[in-house]
This record gives structure tokens, C-alpha cells and sequence, in this order.
């Protein structure tokens, strides 16, 4: 097999596995999920039956991934976050019939201990901060925290603040030097590169933490 599973790990066939995929201690994946390429699954993390997971997705300790979840390329989920596939579960109604898709965007992070409502929709490059709990859709590159999840402010592609845009409306990545600006309807693009285009391999190397720019 061309991923590798460790040797605590249970998976229940068929389902589908890409190259080079990790998956680590005590995960158990079930039949008919879909895991891409390059992903790595770490401690006691469950796939469901039916969900579907992109390429180069980094799913960190005691995460469940649910049927009706589909996870794009390049999402981090972070220990413990809690995604959800019924929005009033009791334990004597069966609802496995009505199961909501939740879909989480190409490259959005998903902090520690946050829920995900089903449902919903977490836009590109999103940020769920640690602890929030989102019952509402999140647009491309919002930063959501607190209980309920609202959005306050935007966040880089690398996963900074972009708190003053310049006389002309733009926002400078303090990173990646990558330009934003809000169009129509409140909705921020980049400037410099497509979203669903991959980093060029000169910005995929970090430089620096959020909080050592903080102190710059």
C-alpha cells in the first residue's frame, strides 16, 4: 500500500486511502470514506462512513469526521475541534436519514476544541478560533471566534491578522507580503494569487509565528 498506517490504527475496507497519507496511533477509518493524498491523521481520530476528505489535510488528536462532512484541500483541524452531522440529536430518534452536510473549504483551520454546527459552510482560508463554537456560515478568510463564532476581522492565506488596509483599501500580508482587498458584498479576494491555486514553493516555508510579527 502506497500510505502508511500504524499499527494500532483500524481500517475497515473498501475505502479510499492516497499516497503517502499518515495515519497514526489508534485511528479508525471506515468503509466507503475518501482520504486524499499527503494527509496526516494523528492520535484517535474516527473517519465515517461517506466522508470525504481532500488532499494534504493535517487532522490533529481526538477529531471525529462525520458522514456528510467534506473537507477540501489543505485544512487543518485542530485536537479536539467537534464537527457535527444533526442539529437536534436524541438518542431514541433515528435520523441517520437526515445527516447535513458540512463543508469546510480549501485551506481553513479549525482551532483546538472549536464546533463546527452542521450545516454550514467554512469558507477558504477561513480561521475558527480555538474554543469557538460556529453555527453560521464563514466567508473566505474570516477570523470567527467566541461563543456563538462571529467574525472579526480577516486573516491571511499564511494565517495573519490584516487589521489596517492603506490609503487605498489593501491589506498587506506582514508574512507573505500577499495583497487583499474587500470587494462587493464584504467578500475579501487576494490580489496576487488565485485561491484555489497552490502556494508558490517560495511561501510555503514560514519565516516567523503570528506572535513574533506581534513584536516586530
Amino acid at each position: 500500500m502506497a500510505y502508511f498506517k500504524h499499527d494500532s490504527a483500524y481500517i475497515d475496507e473498501p475505502c479510499s486511502i492516497g499516497d503517502g497519507t499518515k495515519i497514526w496511533h489508534f485511528c479508525h477509518v471506515l468503509a466507503h470514506a475518501k482520504i486524499g493524498k499527503n494527509c496526516i491523521l494523528g492520535q484517535n481520530v474516527h473517519i465515517a462512513n461517506e466522508a470525504v476528505i481532500g488532499n494534504n489535510v493535517k487532522i490533529q488528536n481526538n477529531v471525529s469526521v462525520y458522514s456528510g462532512t467534506v473537507i477540501e484541500d489543505d485544512v487543518f483541524l485542530g485536537p479536539s475541534c467537534v464537527l457535527t452531522n444533526v442539529t437536534n440529536p436524541r438518542a431514541q430518534v433515528n435520523r441517520h436519514a437526515l445527516y447535513e452536510k458540512t463543508l469546510i473549504r480549501r485551506g481553513a483551520t479549525i482551532g483546538a476544541n472549536a464546533t463546527i454546527v452542521c450545516g454550514v459552510t467554512i469558507g477558504r482560508y477561513a480561521f475558527i478560533a480555538a474554543g469557538a463554537v460556529v453555527t453560521k456560515e464563514a466567508p473566505d478568510y474570516a477570523f470567527v471566534k467566541g461563543v456563538p463564532g462571529r467574525q472579526n476581522g480577516w486573516m491571511s492565506r499564511h494565517g495573519h491578522r490584516l487589521i489596517k488596509p492603506d490609503d487605498q483599501g489593501i491589506y498587506h500580508c506582514p508574512e507573505s507580503k500577499l495583497r487583499y482587498k474587500e470587494t462587493f458584498g464584504g467578500v475579501l479576494k487576494c490580489l496576487d494569487l488565485d485561491e484555489d491555486k497552490p502556494l508558490p514553493e517560495n511561501l510555503q516555508t514560514g519565516r516567523k509565528s503570528y506572535r513574533d510579527f506581534k513584536k516586530s
